[in-house]
């Protein structure tokens, strides 16, 4: 796991994976880097509304939450609720065919790309 948590700390290497080590592993070097885990079951989110509401509920998203992609764009490239040195994203169950995964997939990458220019690590593993 220690292998994993020196990975995290990465900021340069921080993106959107599938991930291939057991969910513990993940939970376990998040937690040990410091940083804040959301972690989301989507297997009962087949629709873009479900997806993004159980997004929200996971990230504890402010009431200003809109319930639309700019929405959580703007809620991931926040947190200022969620202080932390990192963020991990972890989705679990996901099989958004149909749900935008394209769409998701850009915001998440868009997120990376914010908070690397921020010195933090955001990650994002589906699994």
């Amino acid at each position: 796991m220690n292998k994993l948590c020196d990975r995290l700390r990465e900021v340069h290497e921080a993106g959107v994976y599938r991930l291939n080590c057991t969910l513990d592993d993940v939970r376990g070097a998040a937690q040990q880097a410091g940083y804040t885990l959301f972690e989301i079951d989507l297997s009962e989110a087949h629709s873009k509304g479900a997806l993004l509401a159980a997004l929200a509920l996971a990230i504890e998203a402010p009431e200003w939450f809109g319930n639309n992609w700019d929405a959580l764009a703007d809620a991931l490239a926040d947190l200022s609720w969620q202080p932390a040195p990192g963020y991990v994203l972890l989705l679990r169950d996901a099989s958004l065919a149909g749900i935008e995964e394209e769409t998701l997939n850009s915001i998440l990458l868009e997120t990376v790309a914010f908070w690397q220019s921020q010195g933090k690590a955001f990650w994002a593993f589906f699994a």
